[in-house]
């Protein structure tokens, strides 16, 4: 038989039952999460997009599964935590060319620094008066809808001799590509070149040849598609096969596009047509359109990544005298933006932008902008402070 004492005891337990669960962790919402599927895979699909999950983010390499002998880092997630931008603690440093297609230091590990090394080995050091620059992981997601981006649409935006007069000329790169690639649906070709979009200087044609070769230039892997030893320049056989390459490719491929935040904000509001009254949209373009992709989820979708994918002079504040391929080292590829407002998240709770992380607001980001975007940056300049604190928060919602 109960007693009082009994019935007091449970009924106190219901309540702090309930206060227990109210103070619990909350799931997050999606919108707050940079990694996770794009909707609508079939079952084959989500498979795939678990196993490449898996290579990506929990697949940490040792000596015994192949790491090194040189290299920058032992895991994809090590440079790119939560599929978000890269931190100045893990940079990365590329380094031997400065003028368009002319590579130089090959023969002195060029064109990636590997700084790290397996007992038994020394890192690489960087030569004397070398051109390089210092550079952070982007945030990976979103990725197949920019590589489902037709040439010809790319082609459509670029301006080479700023035919319009508006002062902004950005031009795709026609770049080499290595054999084990394929054409993607629409390939342009032009004097045996190919149009390339990935990295930094938009010098990757896709995302195979991506992580292809961030598995061999970062962690020393050698693969069926990069089989070349960092280390010796030998030929090596593969340490990791194809199939889990291939399966990194589909995840980066089938990773969702980071979703915008308070759009119903008067400020994001506000903000958003100060942005294009700034034309800060001749570059960050706000609408692109995927072409035919055989990943039906990705195919023919209206996607907002606030990039036109193209190479753009950014004055001499952002020359490092680095470059790849044929761009040229005040030139770089216009940073997608969505997901911006989510950096922090995957770099200790504050903002490191721009390629190398040197701007730590977006404030400094845009301040930074020179040469064709100049007159973006004199337009953010002169407005209000309440106007300019729109624009940031317009920016910081993407």
């Amino acid at each position: 038989m109960k007693t009082k004492k009994h019935l007091l005891g449970a009924l106190i337990c219901i309540p702090l039952l309930f206060a227990c669960e109210a103070l619990g962790p909350q799931e997050p919402e999606e919108y707050e999460l940079l990694d996770g599927p794009v909707e609508d895979l079939n079952q084959a699909e989500a498979k795939r997009f678990i196993e490449g999950d898996k290579a990506f983010n929990d697949q940490i390499f040792t000596v015994e599964t192949g790491l090194g002998p040189i290299f920058t880092g032992t895991s994809c997630v090590s440079c790119h935590a939560g599929d978000g931008k890269g931190h100045p603690f893990v940079k990365f440093t590329r380094f031997g060319q400065g003028l368009p297609g002319v590579k130089n230091y090959l023969d002195q590990g060029a064109p990636q620094l590997q700084n790290r090394a397996i007992p038994g080995y020394e890192p690489e050091t960087l030569p004397p008066g070398v051109p390089h620059a210092d550079l952070i992981a982007p945030i990976v997601t979103g990725l197949g809808f920019l590589d489902a981006v037709s040439d010809e649409d790319l082609l459509a935006m670029a301006d080479p001799d700023d035919l319009d007069g508006d002062g902004i000329s950005g031009r795709v790169h026609w770049n080499d590509r290595p054999d084990y690639v394929n054409d993607r649906t629409g390939t342009i070709s032009e004097n045996g070149k190919y149009i390339t979009r990935f990295g930094k200087k938009a010098g990757m044609y896709d995302l195979l040849q991506q992580t292809a070769d961030a598995y061999n230039q970062d962690i020393g892997i050698n693969s069926f598609y990069e089989p070349y030893e960092t280390y010796s320049g030998d030929k090596v056989q593969p340490e990791i096969d194809r199939a889990t390459i291939n399966d990194v490719v589909f995840y980066l491929k089938t990773l969702k596009a980071p979703l915008p935040r308070d759009q119903d904000n008067p400020d994001v509001i506000a903000g958003s047509t100060l942005f294009e009254s700034a034309q800060c949209i001749a570059c960050h373009k706000p609408t692109l359109r995927t072409s035919y992709s055989p990943i039906v989820a990705i195919s023919y979708k209206e996607f907002h990544p606030y990039t036109d994918l193209l190479l753009h002079d950014m004055g001499p504040e952002l020359d490092d005298g680095y470059t790849e391929g044929y761009a040229f080292s005040s030139e770089w590829r216009t940073a997608p933006l969505w997901g911006i407002g989510l950096a922090k998240d995957s770099q200790g709770g504050e903002y490191y932008l721009m390629h190398d992380g040197r701007a730590r607001s977006i404030e400094e980001a845009i301040l930074l902008h020179g040469g064709e975007a100049q007159n973006s940056r004199t337009s953010y300049q002169n407005l209000g402070q309440h106007e300019k604190e729109q624009l940031l928060t317009f920016i910081e919602s993407l």
